[in-house]
Protein backbone atom coordinates (compact mmCIF):
# COMPACT_ATOMS: atom_id res chain seq x y z
CA UNK A 1 0.00 0.00 0.00
CA UNK A 2 2.81 2.38 0.95
CA UNK A 3 4.63 1.46 -2.25
CA UNK A 4 1.56 2.30 -4.34
CA UNK A 5 1.21 5.72 -2.66
CA UNK A 6 4.90 6.37 -3.22
CA UNK A 7 4.57 5.51 -6.92
CA UNK A 8 1.57 7.83 -7.28
CA UNK A 9 3.47 10.64 -5.58
CA UNK A 10 6.44 10.11 -7.88
CA UNK A 11 4.18 10.10 -10.95
CA UNK A 12 2.50 13.32 -9.83
CA UNK A 13 5.86 14.99 -9.19
CA UNK A 14 7.17 13.86 -12.55
CA UNK A 15 4.03 15.09 -14.32
CA UNK A 16 4.31 18.47 -12.57
CA UNK A 17 7.98 18.77 -13.56
CA UNK A 18 7.11 17.89 -17.18
CA UNK A 19 4.34 20.51 -17.23
CA UNK A 20 6.67 23.17 -15.85
CA UNK A 21 9.36 22.30 -18.41
CA UNK A 22 6.78 22.50 -21.22
CA UNK A 23 5.62 25.92 -19.97
CA UNK A 24 9.22 27.13 -19.87
CA UNK A 25 9.78 25.83 -23.41
CA UNK A 26 6.57 27.47 -24.68
CA UNK A 27 7.66 30.77 -23.14
CA UNK A 28 11.08 30.51 -24.79
CA UNK A 29 9.52 29.63 -28.18
CA UNK A 30 7.11 32.56 -27.94
CA UNK A 31 10.00 34.90 -27.17
CA UNK A 32 12.05 33.52 -30.09
CA UNK A 33 9.13 34.00 -32.49
CA UNK A 34 8.60 37.58 -31.31
CA UNK A 35 12.29 38.37 -31.78
CA UNK A 36 13.14 36.39 -34.92
CA UNK A 37 9.76 35.81 -36.60
CA UNK A 38 7.27 32.96 -36.91
CA UNK A 39 8.80 29.64 -37.92
CA UNK A 40 12.26 30.40 -36.51
CA UNK A 41 12.00 27.23 -34.40
CA UNK A 42 9.55 24.43 -35.04
CA UNK A 43 9.04 20.73 -34.51
CA UNK A 44 9.80 18.60 -37.52
CA UNK A 45 6.26 17.17 -37.32
CA UNK A 46 4.87 20.71 -37.76
CA UNK A 47 6.51 21.06 -41.18
CA UNK A 48 4.56 20.06 -44.25
CA UNK A 49 5.64 16.81 -45.88
CA UNK A 50 7.98 18.26 -48.46
CA UNK A 51 8.98 16.45 -51.62
CA UNK A 52 12.48 17.49 -52.70
CA UNK A 53 12.18 19.80 -55.69
CA UNK A 54 14.73 19.08 -58.39
CA UNK A 55 16.06 20.29 -61.73
CA UNK A 56 16.61 17.37 -64.17
CA UNK A 57 20.16 17.10 -65.50
CA UNK A 58 19.33 16.06 -69.06
CA UNK A 59 20.48 12.47 -68.46
CA UNK A 60 17.94 10.09 -66.94
CA UNK A 61 20.81 7.82 -65.83
CA UNK A 62 22.31 10.66 -63.76
CA UNK A 63 18.89 11.71 -62.42
CA UNK A 64 18.43 8.18 -61.09
CA UNK A 65 21.99 7.97 -59.71
CA UNK A 66 21.29 11.16 -57.74
CA UNK A 67 18.43 9.32 -56.03
CA UNK A 68 15.94 12.20 -56.15
CA UNK A 69 15.45 12.69 -59.88
CA UNK A 70 17.83 15.58 -60.50
CA UNK A 71 19.80 18.39 -58.86
CA UNK A 72 18.20 19.52 -55.57
CA UNK A 73 16.78 23.02 -55.34
CA UNK A 74 18.02 25.34 -52.62
CA UNK A 75 21.37 23.53 -52.40
CA UNK A 76 24.97 23.86 -53.55
CA UNK A 77 26.25 21.45 -56.21
CA UNK A 78 29.89 21.04 -57.23
CA UNK A 79 30.79 19.52 -60.61
CA UNK A 80 34.48 18.81 -61.20
CA UNK A 81 36.62 16.82 -63.58
CA UNK A 82 39.48 16.99 -66.12
CA UNK A 83 39.48 19.36 -69.07
CA UNK A 84 36.89 18.70 -71.81
CA UNK A 85 35.06 16.12 -69.70
CA UNK A 86 31.59 17.68 -70.09
CA UNK A 87 31.29 19.90 -67.00
CA UNK A 88 29.91 22.96 -68.78
CA UNK A 89 27.76 20.82 -71.08
CA UNK A 90 26.09 19.20 -68.08
CA UNK A 91 25.36 22.58 -66.47
CA UNK A 92 23.97 24.00 -69.73
CA UNK A 93 21.53 21.09 -69.92
CA UNK A 94 20.43 21.83 -66.35
CA UNK A 95 19.92 25.49 -67.32
CA UNK A 96 17.89 24.47 -70.38
CA UNK A 97 15.66 22.20 -68.28
CA UNK A 98 15.10 24.88 -65.64
CA UNK A 99 14.21 27.43 -68.33
CA UNK A 100 11.78 25.05 -70.04
CA UNK A 101 9.93 24.75 -66.74
CA UNK A 102 9.61 28.54 -66.55
CA UNK A 103 12.67 29.22 -64.39
CA UNK A 104 15.15 32.12 -64.50
CA UNK A 105 18.84 31.21 -64.71
CA UNK A 106 22.16 33.04 -64.45
CA UNK A 107 25.64 32.10 -65.68
CA UNK A 108 28.66 33.69 -63.96
CA UNK A 109 31.35 33.30 -66.63
CA UNK A 110 34.54 33.84 -64.64
CA UNK A 111 36.57 32.11 -67.38
CA UNK A 112 35.24 34.56 -70.03
CA UNK A 113 34.72 31.61 -72.38
CA UNK A 114 30.91 31.27 -72.63
CA UNK A 115 29.83 29.99 -76.07
CA UNK A 116 26.32 31.32 -76.74
CA UNK A 117 25.89 29.35 -79.99
CA UNK A 118 26.75 26.05 -78.30
CA UNK A 119 24.39 26.85 -75.42
CA UNK A 120 21.62 27.56 -77.93
CA UNK A 121 22.17 24.18 -79.60
CA UNK A 122 21.73 22.50 -76.21
CA UNK A 123 18.31 24.14 -75.78
CA UNK A 124 19.28 27.15 -73.65
CA UNK A 125 17.20 30.28 -74.25
CA UNK A 126 20.13 32.67 -74.49
CA UNK A 127 17.82 35.69 -74.76
CA UNK A 128 16.46 34.94 -71.27
CA UNK A 129 19.75 33.80 -69.72
CA UNK A 130 21.49 36.26 -67.40
CA UNK A 131 25.25 36.27 -68.08
CA UNK A 132 27.97 38.05 -66.12
CA UNK A 133 31.68 38.18 -66.94
CA UNK A 134 33.17 39.66 -63.75
CA UNK A 135 36.63 41.18 -63.41
CA UNK A 136 37.45 39.70 -59.99
CA UNK A 137 36.37 36.84 -57.75
CA UNK A 138 34.87 39.27 -55.22
CA UNK A 139 32.76 40.87 -57.94
CA UNK A 140 31.56 37.48 -59.21
CA UNK A 141 30.47 36.29 -55.78
CA UNK A 142 28.82 39.63 -54.88
CA UNK A 143 26.79 39.49 -58.11
CA UNK A 144 25.86 35.90 -57.32
CA UNK A 145 24.81 36.81 -53.77
CA UNK A 146 22.62 39.71 -54.96
CA UNK A 147 20.91 37.57 -57.60
CA UNK A 148 20.19 34.80 -55.09
CA UNK A 149 18.79 37.24 -52.49
CA UNK A 150 16.40 38.67 -55.10
CA UNK A 151 14.42 35.44 -54.71
CA UNK A 152 13.68 35.38 -58.45
CA UNK A 153 16.43 33.00 -59.54
CA UNK A 154 16.03 29.23 -60.01
CA UNK A 155 19.58 28.28 -60.99
CA UNK A 156 22.94 30.04 -60.94
CA UNK A 157 26.16 28.58 -62.36
CA UNK A 158 29.73 29.69 -61.61
CA UNK A 159 32.24 28.66 -64.29
CA UNK A 160 34.67 28.12 -62.72
CA UNK A 161 35.96 28.29 -59.14
CA UNK A 162 39.56 28.25 -60.38
CA UNK A 163 38.90 31.46 -62.36
CA UNK A 164 37.62 33.39 -59.32
CA UNK A 165 40.77 35.48 -58.96
CA UNK A 166 40.95 37.63 -55.79
CA UNK A 167 41.23 41.39 -56.36
CA UNK A 168 44.61 41.52 -54.59
CA UNK A 169 46.03 39.05 -57.11
CA UNK A 170 44.61 40.99 -60.08
CA UNK A 171 46.11 44.25 -58.81
CA UNK A 172 49.43 42.67 -57.78
CA UNK A 173 52.47 41.76 -59.83
CA UNK A 174 53.22 38.49 -61.57
CA UNK A 175 55.05 36.18 -59.18
CA UNK A 176 53.58 37.70 -56.00
CA UNK A 177 52.53 35.14 -53.39
CA UNK A 178 48.84 35.18 -52.42
CA UNK A 179 48.65 32.15 -50.16
CA UNK A 180 45.10 31.12 -49.22
CA UNK A 181 43.35 34.21 -50.63
CA UNK A 182 41.01 32.27 -52.89
CA UNK A 183 40.19 29.73 -50.17
CA UNK A 184 39.26 32.52 -47.74
CA UNK A 185 37.16 34.21 -50.42
CA UNK A 186 35.22 31.01 -51.13
CA UNK A 187 34.75 30.24 -47.42
CA UNK A 188 33.28 33.69 -46.74
CA UNK A 189 31.03 33.63 -49.81
CA UNK A 190 29.63 30.18 -49.06
CA UNK A 191 28.82 31.19 -45.48
CA UNK A 192 26.83 34.12 -46.85
CA UNK A 193 24.89 32.41 -49.65
CA UNK A 194 23.95 29.07 -48.05
CA UNK A 195 21.00 30.44 -46.07
CA UNK A 196 19.83 32.63 -48.96
CA UNK A 197 19.87 29.63 -51.31
CA UNK A 198 17.61 27.68 -48.95
CA UNK A 199 15.17 30.57 -48.55
CA UNK A 200 14.95 31.32 -52.27
CA UNK A 201 15.09 27.66 -53.41
CA UNK A 202 17.87 28.57 -55.83
CA UNK A 203 20.30 25.87 -56.95
CA UNK A 204 23.94 27.00 -57.14
CA UNK A 205 26.29 24.97 -59.35
CA UNK A 206 30.03 25.53 -58.98
CA UNK A 207 32.15 24.11 -61.80
CA UNK A 208 35.63 23.25 -60.55
CA UNK A 209 38.94 22.19 -62.05
CA UNK A 210 41.39 19.53 -60.93
CA UNK A 211 44.90 20.07 -59.64
CA UNK A 212 47.53 17.61 -58.38
CA UNK A 213 48.97 17.65 -54.87
CA UNK A 214 52.76 17.47 -54.72
CA UNK A 215 54.47 14.59 -52.90
CA UNK A 216 51.48 12.22 -52.72
CA UNK A 217 52.61 8.60 -53.08
CA UNK A 218 49.52 6.78 -51.79
CA UNK A 219 45.97 7.49 -52.89
CA UNK A 220 44.84 9.93 -55.54
CA UNK A 221 46.96 13.09 -55.90
CA UNK A 222 44.01 14.93 -57.45
CA UNK A 223 42.32 17.77 -55.62
CA UNK A 224 39.99 20.64 -56.49
CA UNK A 225 40.74 24.36 -56.32
CA UNK A 226 39.34 26.92 -53.89
CA UNK A 227 40.12 25.25 -50.57
CA UNK A 228 37.98 22.85 -48.55
CA UNK A 229 34.92 25.02 -47.86
CA UNK A 230 33.08 24.01 -51.04
CA UNK A 231 33.54 20.32 -50.21
CA UNK A 232 31.72 20.89 -46.91
CA UNK A 233 28.97 23.22 -48.11
CA UNK A 234 28.07 21.23 -51.25
CA UNK A 235 25.08 18.91 -50.84
CA UNK A 236 26.02 17.09 -54.06
CA UNK A 237 29.48 16.63 -55.60
CA UNK A 238 29.79 15.11 -59.07
CA UNK A 239 33.03 13.75 -60.54
CA UNK A 240 32.69 13.72 -64.34
CA UNK A 241 35.14 11.88 -66.63
CA UNK A 242 35.43 11.10 -70.33
CA UNK A 243 35.94 7.35 -70.62
CA UNK A 244 35.65 6.68 -74.35
CA UNK A 245 35.56 8.48 -77.71
CA UNK A 246 32.53 7.71 -79.87
CA UNK A 247 33.37 7.32 -83.55
CA UNK A 248 31.47 7.18 -86.82
CA UNK A 249 33.98 5.40 -89.00
CA UNK A 250 37.22 7.33 -88.48
CA UNK A 251 35.51 10.51 -87.29
CA UNK A 252 35.04 11.28 -83.59
CA UNK A 253 31.40 12.26 -83.02
CA UNK A 254 31.19 12.35 -79.22
CA UNK A 255 32.31 11.04 -75.85
CA UNK A 256 31.13 8.33 -73.52
CA UNK A 257 31.00 10.00 -70.12
CA UNK A 258 30.90 8.61 -66.59
CA UNK A 259 29.67 10.64 -63.61
CA UNK A 260 30.27 9.48 -60.05
CA UNK A 261 28.21 10.96 -57.21
CA UNK A 262 31.05 11.32 -54.69
CA UNK A 263 28.91 13.18 -52.12
CA UNK A 264 25.14 13.23 -51.71
CA UNK A 265 23.24 14.59 -48.71
CA UNK A 266 19.89 13.87 -50.37
CA UNK A 267 20.25 10.12 -51.07
CA UNK A 268 22.85 7.32 -50.83
CA UNK A 269 26.12 8.46 -52.49
CA UNK A 270 28.76 6.72 -54.65
CA UNK A 271 26.41 5.75 -57.46
CA UNK A 272 27.58 6.07 -61.06
CA UNK A 273 25.92 7.00 -64.33
CA UNK A 274 27.14 6.73 -67.91
CA UNK A 275 25.81 8.60 -70.93
CA UNK A 276 26.86 9.85 -74.35
CA UNK A 277 27.74 13.46 -75.13
CA UNK A 278 27.42 14.10 -78.87
CA UNK A 279 29.46 16.98 -80.29
CA UNK A 280 27.23 19.91 -81.15
CA UNK A 281 24.07 18.54 -79.52
CA UNK A 282 25.13 17.67 -75.97
CA UNK A 283 23.87 14.82 -73.80
CA UNK A 284 22.03 12.18 -75.81
CA UNK A 285 18.70 11.81 -74.00
CA UNK A 286 17.64 8.98 -76.31
CA UNK A 287 20.94 7.15 -75.77
CA UNK A 288 20.37 7.27 -72.00
CA UNK A 289 16.83 5.95 -72.45
CA UNK A 290 18.14 2.99 -74.45
CA UNK A 291 20.86 2.20 -71.88
CA UNK A 292 18.50 2.40 -68.89
CA UNK A 293 15.72 0.60 -70.77
CA UNK A 294 18.01 -2.34 -71.54
CA UNK A 295 19.28 -2.37 -67.94
CA UNK A 296 15.80 -2.84 -66.43
CA UNK A 297 14.36 -4.92 -69.29
CA UNK A 298 11.92 -2.39 -70.76
CA UNK A 299 13.94 -2.27 -73.99
CA UNK A 300 15.00 -5.67 -75.32
CA UNK A 301 18.34 -6.22 -77.01
CA UNK A 302 18.82 -9.24 -79.24
CA UNK A 303 22.18 -9.25 -80.95
CA UNK A 304 22.47 -5.78 -82.43
CA UNK A 305 18.69 -5.19 -82.59
CA UNK A 306 16.78 -3.08 -80.06
CA UNK A 307 13.03 -3.53 -79.59
CA UNK A 308 10.40 -1.96 -77.35
CA UNK A 309 7.17 -3.99 -77.04
CA UNK A 310 5.95 -4.30 -80.65
CA UNK A 311 8.21 -1.56 -82.01
CA UNK A 312 11.55 -2.41 -83.57
CA UNK A 313 13.82 0.52 -82.68
CA UNK A 314 16.66 -0.33 -85.02
CA UNK A 315 19.82 -2.31 -85.62
CA UNK A 316 22.64 -0.83 -83.58
CA UNK A 317 22.41 1.77 -80.87
CA UNK A 318 22.82 4.73 -83.23
CA UNK A 319 19.87 3.64 -85.41
CA UNK A 320 17.74 3.03 -82.30
CA UNK A 321 18.69 6.47 -80.98
CA UNK A 322 17.70 8.09 -84.29
CA UNK A 323 14.36 6.24 -84.24
CA UNK A 324 13.55 7.53 -80.73
CA UNK A 325 14.65 11.04 -81.76
CA UNK A 326 12.11 10.91 -84.61
CA UNK A 327 9.38 9.52 -82.30
CA UNK A 328 9.24 11.76 -79.20
CA UNK A 329 5.96 10.24 -77.95
CA UNK A 330 7.62 6.82 -77.76
CA UNK A 331 10.65 8.36 -76.02
CA UNK A 332 8.40 10.00 -73.42
CA UNK A 333 6.58 6.70 -72.83
CA UNK A 334 9.85 4.83 -72.24
CA UNK A 335 11.12 7.60 -69.94
CA UNK A 336 7.92 7.52 -67.87
CA UNK A 337 8.26 3.75 -67.38
CA UNK A 338 11.93 4.02 -66.41
CA UNK A 339 11.22 6.77 -63.84
CA UNK A 340 8.28 4.78 -62.45
CA UNK A 341 10.55 1.74 -62.04
CA UNK A 342 13.05 3.55 -59.86
CA UNK A 343 10.85 4.31 -56.83
CA UNK A 344 10.79 6.23 -54.53
CA UNK A 345 12.05 8.94 -56.91
CA UNK A 346 9.26 11.49 -57.15
CA UNK A 347 9.48 14.34 -59.63
CA UNK A 348 6.80 16.88 -60.46
CA UNK A 349 4.90 15.37 -63.41
CA UNK A 350 4.09 18.81 -64.85
CA UNK A 351 7.81 19.68 -64.83
CA UNK A 352 8.75 16.49 -66.72
CA UNK A 353 5.92 17.04 -69.21
CA UNK A 354 7.04 20.63 -69.84
CA UNK A 355 10.65 19.54 -70.36
CA UNK A 356 9.68 16.68 -72.70
CA UNK A 357 7.44 18.97 -74.75
CA UNK A 358 10.09 21.67 -75.01
CA UNK A 359 12.84 19.15 -75.81
CA UNK A 360 10.79 17.77 -78.69
CA UNK A 361 10.61 21.30 -80.16
CA UNK A 362 14.39 21.92 -80.08
CA UNK A 363 15.85 21.62 -83.56
CA UNK A 364 19.37 20.27 -83.31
Amino acid sequence: MATEKSNKANDAAQEKATTERQKALDTALAQIERQFGKGSVMKMSDRANQIVEVIPTGSIALDIALGIGGLPRGRIVEIYGPESSGKTTLTLHAIANAQKAGGICAFIDAEHAFDAEYAKKLGVDIDALLVSQPDTGEQALEIMDMLIRSGALDLVVVDSVAALVPRAEIEGEMGDSHMGLQARLMSQALRKITGALHQSKTTAIFINQLREKIGVFFGSPETTTGGKALKFYASVRLDIRRIETLKDGQDAVGNRTRVKVVKNKMAPPFKQAEFDIIYGTGISREGSLIDMGVEIGIVKKSGAWYTYEADQLGQGKENARTFLLDNPDLSNEIEAKIRAHFVPIVVDADLIAAIDEATAEVDF
